[in-house]
Protein backbone atom coordinates (compact mmCIF):
# COMPACT_ATOMS: atom_id res chain seq x y z
CA UNK A 1 0.00 0.00 0.00
CA UNK A 2 1.27 3.19 -1.21
CA UNK A 3 1.81 6.30 1.89
CA UNK A 4 -1.10 8.59 1.15
CA UNK A 5 0.08 11.95 1.45
CA UNK A 6 -1.98 15.24 2.07
CA UNK A 7 -0.38 18.40 0.59
CA UNK A 8 -1.28 22.04 2.23
CA UNK A 9 -0.40 24.25 -0.19
CA UNK A 10 0.47 24.02 -3.94
CA UNK A 11 1.95 27.13 -4.95
CA UNK A 12 5.69 26.57 -6.40
CA UNK A 13 7.25 24.53 -4.05
CA UNK A 14 3.79 22.31 -3.19
CA UNK A 15 3.23 22.11 -6.95
CA UNK A 16 6.98 20.86 -7.40
CA UNK A 17 6.69 18.55 -4.67
CA UNK A 18 3.35 16.75 -5.90
CA UNK A 19 4.84 16.08 -9.36
CA UNK A 20 8.46 15.32 -7.08
CA UNK A 21 5.95 12.48 -5.51
CA UNK A 22 3.95 11.16 -8.73
CA UNK A 23 7.75 10.64 -11.21
CA UNK A 24 10.06 10.22 -8.46
CA UNK A 25 8.87 8.82 -4.90
CA UNK A 26 8.30 4.77 -4.98
CA UNK A 27 5.75 3.97 -2.24
CA UNK A 28 4.12 7.23 -2.01
CA UNK A 29 1.07 8.87 -3.56
CA UNK A 30 -0.75 12.72 -3.36
CA UNK A 31 -4.42 11.72 -2.16
CA UNK A 32 -5.48 15.38 -1.20
CA UNK A 33 -4.25 18.61 -1.79
CA UNK A 34 -5.73 21.71 -0.51
CA UNK A 35 -4.59 25.86 -0.78
CA UNK A 36 -5.62 28.94 -0.33
CA UNK A 37 -6.13 29.21 -3.89
CA UNK A 38 -8.86 26.57 -5.02
CA UNK A 39 -8.23 26.65 -8.31
CA UNK A 40 -4.73 26.53 -7.64
CA UNK A 41 -5.65 22.93 -5.72
CA UNK A 42 -7.70 21.70 -8.20
CA UNK A 43 -5.19 22.09 -10.78
CA UNK A 44 -2.41 20.50 -8.88
CA UNK A 45 -4.75 17.41 -7.55
CA UNK A 46 -5.34 17.21 -11.06
CA UNK A 47 -2.12 16.77 -12.37
CA UNK A 48 -1.76 13.42 -9.64
CA UNK A 49 -4.62 12.29 -9.58
CA UNK A 50 -5.33 13.79 -6.23
CA UNK A 51 -9.18 15.26 -4.64
CA UNK A 52 -9.42 18.60 -3.35
CA UNK A 53 -9.71 19.44 0.33
CA UNK A 54 -11.31 22.99 1.35
CA UNK A 55 -9.38 23.31 4.20
CA UNK A 56 -5.90 22.17 6.12
CA UNK A 57 -8.10 20.79 8.49
CA UNK A 58 -9.45 18.77 6.40
CA UNK A 59 -6.77 17.21 4.86
CA UNK A 60 -5.14 16.39 8.64
CA UNK A 61 -8.26 15.00 9.67
CA UNK A 62 -9.06 12.78 6.83
CA UNK A 63 -8.92 8.97 7.13
CA UNK A 64 -7.19 8.14 3.57
CA UNK A 65 -4.17 10.79 4.47
CA UNK A 66 -1.59 8.97 5.93
CA UNK A 67 1.44 12.00 6.26
CA UNK A 68 0.95 15.70 5.87
CA UNK A 69 3.37 17.70 3.33
CA UNK A 70 3.31 21.73 4.63
CA UNK A 71 4.22 23.77 1.59
CA UNK A 72 1.53 27.09 2.39
CA UNK A 73 2.89 30.49 3.72
CA UNK A 74 4.94 30.53 6.80
CA UNK A 75 2.90 32.09 8.85
CA UNK A 76 0.22 28.70 8.39
CA UNK A 77 3.01 26.45 9.37
CA UNK A 78 2.80 25.90 12.92
CA UNK A 79 -1.00 25.74 12.86
CA UNK A 80 -1.19 22.62 10.42
CA UNK A 81 2.14 21.02 11.54
CA UNK A 82 0.32 20.97 15.48
CA UNK A 83 -2.78 19.70 14.16
CA UNK A 84 -0.35 16.54 12.33
CA UNK A 85 1.32 16.40 15.66
CA UNK A 86 -2.67 16.26 17.72
CA UNK A 87 -3.73 13.44 15.13
CA UNK A 88 -0.85 10.97 15.18
CA UNK A 89 0.76 11.70 11.54
CA UNK A 90 4.38 12.38 10.55
CA UNK A 91 4.53 15.92 8.85
CA UNK A 92 7.25 17.22 6.22
CA UNK A 93 6.87 21.08 6.84
CA UNK A 94 9.46 23.65 4.14
CA UNK A 95 10.81 26.05 5.71
CA UNK A 96 10.23 27.58 8.45
CA UNK A 97 8.96 25.65 10.77
CA UNK A 98 7.51 28.32 12.12
CA UNK A 99 7.89 32.11 12.13
CA UNK A 100 8.31 32.63 15.88
CA UNK A 101 10.27 30.78 18.24
CA UNK A 102 7.64 30.93 20.15
CA UNK A 103 5.83 28.31 17.93
CA UNK A 104 8.63 26.04 17.39
CA UNK A 105 8.72 25.51 20.76
CA UNK A 106 5.04 24.51 20.82
CA UNK A 107 5.76 22.03 18.44
CA UNK A 108 8.63 20.89 19.73
CA UNK A 109 6.21 20.30 23.37
CA UNK A 110 4.00 18.60 21.48
CA UNK A 111 6.37 16.20 19.50
CA UNK A 112 7.83 14.94 22.80
CA UNK A 113 4.29 14.83 24.59
CA UNK A 114 3.70 12.17 21.61
CA UNK A 115 6.30 9.89 22.41
CA UNK A 116 8.12 9.95 18.75
CA UNK A 117 9.73 12.18 16.10
CA UNK A 118 6.87 13.11 13.96
CA UNK A 119 8.03 16.29 12.29
CA UNK A 120 10.99 16.34 9.16
CA UNK A 121 11.68 20.03 8.16
CA UNK A 122 12.78 21.18 4.27
CA UNK A 123 16.80 21.78 4.98
CA UNK A 124 17.43 20.46 1.62
CA UNK A 125 20.92 21.09 1.74
CA UNK A 126 21.73 18.24 3.95
CA UNK A 127 20.80 16.07 0.63
CA UNK A 128 23.37 17.54 -1.57
CA UNK A 129 25.84 15.45 -2.32
CA UNK A 130 28.15 17.85 -2.02
CA UNK A 131 27.41 18.85 1.34
CA UNK A 132 27.42 15.47 2.77
CA UNK A 133 30.78 14.59 1.38
CA UNK A 134 32.38 17.77 3.11
CA UNK A 135 30.20 16.39 6.37
CA UNK A 136 32.29 13.15 5.96
CA UNK A 137 35.50 15.11 5.95
CA UNK A 138 34.49 17.18 8.79
CA UNK A 139 33.47 14.38 10.78
CA UNK A 140 36.23 12.25 10.00
CA UNK A 141 38.62 14.37 11.09
CA UNK A 142 40.91 14.91 8.14
CA UNK A 143 40.51 18.54 8.27
CA UNK A 144 41.97 18.81 12.29
CA UNK A 145 39.85 20.73 13.99
CA UNK A 146 37.19 23.44 12.34
CA UNK A 147 38.56 26.71 13.04
CA UNK A 148 36.55 28.70 10.17
CA UNK A 149 33.74 28.43 8.09
CA UNK A 150 32.95 30.73 4.68
CA UNK A 151 29.66 30.76 2.88
CA UNK A 152 28.22 32.55 -0.09
CA UNK A 153 24.57 32.74 -0.99
CA UNK A 154 23.97 34.92 -4.36
CA UNK A 155 20.48 34.96 -6.31
CA UNK A 156 20.94 36.81 -9.71
CA UNK A 157 18.21 39.01 -8.59
CA UNK A 158 15.19 39.38 -6.13
CA UNK A 159 11.82 40.54 -6.72
CA UNK A 160 10.33 44.09 -5.29
CA UNK A 161 8.75 41.97 -2.16
CA UNK A 162 11.95 41.03 -1.01
CA UNK A 163 12.94 43.12 1.94
CA UNK A 164 16.02 43.33 4.06
CA UNK A 165 15.10 41.01 6.64
CA UNK A 166 14.03 38.44 3.77
CA UNK A 167 18.10 38.00 3.59
CA UNK A 168 18.07 36.33 7.29
CA UNK A 169 14.52 34.44 7.01
CA UNK A 170 14.95 33.06 3.76
CA UNK A 171 18.06 33.02 2.12
CA UNK A 172 20.84 32.94 5.07
CA UNK A 173 18.43 30.56 7.26
CA UNK A 174 20.03 27.50 4.82
CA UNK A 175 23.13 28.38 5.66
CA UNK A 176 22.54 28.21 9.38
CA UNK A 177 21.29 25.08 9.16
CA UNK A 178 24.07 23.83 7.10
CA UNK A 179 26.90 24.90 9.35
CA UNK A 180 25.26 23.74 12.44
CA UNK A 181 24.96 20.15 10.88
CA UNK A 182 28.33 20.06 9.10
CA UNK A 183 30.18 21.51 12.78
CA UNK A 184 27.21 19.39 15.16
CA UNK A 185 27.31 22.70 16.78
CA UNK A 186 24.85 25.42 17.67
CA UNK A 187 24.70 29.28 16.93
CA UNK A 188 25.33 31.73 20.00
CA UNK A 189 25.95 34.88 18.47
CA UNK A 190 24.99 36.81 15.53
CA UNK A 191 25.68 40.11 13.63
CA UNK A 192 24.92 41.38 10.68
CA UNK A 193 27.25 44.26 8.79
CA UNK A 194 25.92 46.60 6.00
CA UNK A 195 28.59 46.52 3.01
CA UNK A 196 28.21 49.03 0.03
CA UNK A 197 24.91 48.72 -1.95
CA UNK A 198 24.59 47.52 -5.21
CA UNK A 199 22.94 49.90 -7.32
CA UNK A 200 20.70 46.78 -8.59
CA UNK A 201 18.44 46.42 -6.06
CA UNK A 202 15.37 48.29 -4.43
CA UNK A 203 15.23 51.20 -2.71
CA UNK A 204 13.31 49.43 0.47
CA UNK A 205 16.42 46.42 0.37
CA UNK A 206 20.14 46.49 1.90
CA UNK A 207 22.14 44.30 -0.68
CA UNK A 208 24.37 42.89 -0.01
CA UNK A 209 24.56 41.91 3.59
CA UNK A 210 27.75 40.16 5.39
CA UNK A 211 26.63 38.03 8.51
CA UNK A 212 28.83 36.57 11.69
CA UNK A 213 27.95 33.68 13.39
CA UNK A 214 29.34 32.43 16.42
CA UNK A 215 29.46 28.99 17.13
CA UNK A 216 29.46 27.40 20.51
CA UNK A 217 32.57 25.71 20.07
CA UNK A 218 33.99 28.82 19.09
CA UNK A 219 34.46 28.12 15.61
CA UNK A 220 33.60 31.57 13.48
CA UNK A 221 31.45 31.57 9.92
CA UNK A 222 30.45 34.07 7.63
CA UNK A 223 28.12 34.28 5.19
CA UNK A 224 28.01 36.99 2.01
CA UNK A 225 24.26 36.86 0.79
CA UNK A 226 24.15 38.92 -2.59
CA UNK A 227 20.30 38.72 -4.34
CA UNK A 228 21.13 41.06 -6.85
CA UNK A 229 24.45 39.64 -8.06
CA UNK A 230 23.01 39.59 -11.82
CA UNK A 231 25.31 36.61 -12.90
CA UNK A 232 23.23 33.82 -12.10
CA UNK A 233 22.69 31.81 -8.61
CA UNK A 234 26.19 30.51 -6.82
CA UNK A 235 26.53 28.75 -3.34
CA UNK A 236 29.64 28.42 -1.72
CA UNK A 237 30.95 26.81 1.25
CA UNK A 238 34.65 26.38 2.64
CA UNK A 239 35.22 24.59 6.01
CA UNK A 240 38.95 25.90 7.29
CA UNK A 241 40.55 23.25 10.29
CA UNK A 242 43.54 23.11 11.67
CA UNK A 243 45.39 20.93 9.05
CA UNK A 244 43.40 21.78 6.02
CA UNK A 245 40.56 22.85 4.06
CA UNK A 246 38.06 21.68 2.11
CA UNK A 247 34.80 23.04 0.06
CA UNK A 248 31.81 22.44 -2.09
CA UNK A 249 32.34 21.04 -5.49
CA UNK A 250 30.63 23.72 -8.20
CA UNK A 251 28.01 22.13 -10.01
CA UNK A 252 28.67 19.69 -13.10
CA UNK A 253 28.66 21.20 -16.10
CA UNK A 254 30.79 21.33 -19.33
CA UNK A 255 34.11 23.01 -19.94
CA UNK A 256 33.48 24.82 -23.44
CA UNK A 257 36.82 25.88 -25.01
CA UNK A 258 35.85 28.89 -27.68
CA UNK A 259 37.13 32.10 -29.09
CA UNK A 260 40.15 31.72 -26.97
CA UNK A 261 38.13 31.48 -23.80
CA UNK A 262 37.74 28.51 -21.69
CA UNK A 263 34.45 28.82 -19.71
CA UNK A 264 31.88 26.95 -17.48
CA UNK A 265 27.95 27.60 -17.30
CA UNK A 266 26.62 29.16 -14.11
CA UNK A 267 23.13 28.43 -12.97
CA UNK A 268 20.49 30.65 -13.00
CA UNK A 269 18.00 28.55 -10.43
CA UNK A 270 17.87 27.33 -7.37
CA UNK A 271 15.56 24.24 -8.47
CA UNK A 272 18.14 23.16 -10.59
CA UNK A 273 20.95 23.49 -7.92
CA UNK A 274 19.20 21.15 -5.73
CA UNK A 275 17.01 19.51 -7.84
CA UNK A 276 18.47 16.03 -6.33
CA UNK A 277 18.85 17.15 -2.84
CA UNK A 278 14.88 17.75 -3.04
CA UNK A 279 14.33 14.57 -4.60
CA UNK A 280 16.23 12.76 -1.49
CA UNK A 281 14.99 14.14 1.15
CA UNK A 282 11.32 13.72 0.23
CA UNK A 283 12.37 10.14 -0.39
CA UNK A 284 13.72 10.09 3.25
CA UNK A 285 10.73 11.33 4.91
CA UNK A 286 8.11 8.90 2.76
CA UNK A 287 10.33 5.83 3.75
CA UNK A 288 10.02 6.61 7.44
CA UNK A 289 6.61 8.44 7.50
CA UNK A 290 6.05 4.92 6.11
CA UNK A 291 7.09 3.33 9.45
CA UNK A 292 5.42 6.29 11.44
CA UNK A 293 8.14 8.15 12.18
CA UNK A 294 9.99 10.65 10.64
CA UNK A 295 13.67 11.40 9.77
CA UNK A 296 16.72 14.42 8.58
CA UNK A 297 16.21 17.84 10.07
CA UNK A 298 14.01 18.24 13.62
CA UNK A 299 11.69 20.19 15.30
CA UNK A 300 14.54 21.23 16.57
CA UNK A 301 16.42 22.05 13.97
CA UNK A 302 13.30 24.35 13.14
CA UNK A 303 13.86 25.80 16.33
CA UNK A 304 17.58 26.54 16.43
CA UNK A 305 17.21 28.02 12.81
CA UNK A 306 14.21 29.82 14.34
CA UNK A 307 16.27 32.01 17.29
CA UNK A 308 19.41 32.67 14.96
CA UNK A 309 17.08 34.39 12.32
CA UNK A 310 15.61 36.03 15.64
CA UNK A 311 19.23 37.15 16.90
CA UNK A 312 20.43 37.89 12.93
CA UNK A 313 17.01 40.57 12.69
CA UNK A 314 18.03 42.07 15.58
CA UNK A 315 21.64 42.87 14.88
CA UNK A 316 20.43 44.12 11.57
CA UNK A 317 18.39 47.24 13.65
CA UNK A 318 21.53 46.99 16.33
CA UNK A 319 24.67 46.48 14.77
CA UNK A 320 25.89 44.40 17.43
CA UNK A 321 26.88 40.90 18.11
CA UNK A 322 23.60 39.86 19.19
CA UNK A 323 23.27 36.19 21.56
CA UNK A 324 20.63 33.77 20.02
CA UNK A 325 20.14 32.42 23.69
CA UNK A 326 19.17 28.58 22.54
CA UNK A 327 19.81 26.65 25.32
CA UNK A 328 20.71 22.83 25.66
CA UNK A 329 18.83 20.55 22.87
CA UNK A 330 16.87 18.07 24.55
CA UNK A 331 17.90 14.41 24.89
CA UNK A 332 14.76 13.37 22.62
CA UNK A 333 16.05 14.73 19.45
CA UNK A 334 19.99 13.58 20.26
Amino acid sequence: MPLNVGLVGAGMIGADHARRIAASVPGARVAAVTDIDPGRAAAVAASCGARTAASDREVVGSGEVDAVLVASWGPAHAGTVLAAVAAGKPVFCEKPLATTAEDCLKIIEAERASGRRLVQVGFMRRYDTGYRALKRLVGGGRLGEPLMVHCVHRNASAPEEYRTEMAVHDTAVHEMDAVRWLLDDEIASAQVLFPKRTRNRFEHLQDPQFMLFGMESGVSVDVEVFVNCRYGYEIRCEVVGESGTAELPPPPGPAVRSAARLSTPVLQDWKDRFADAYDAEIREWVMAAAEGTAAGPSAWDGYAAAVACDAAVRSQRTGEAEPTGIGPRPDFYA
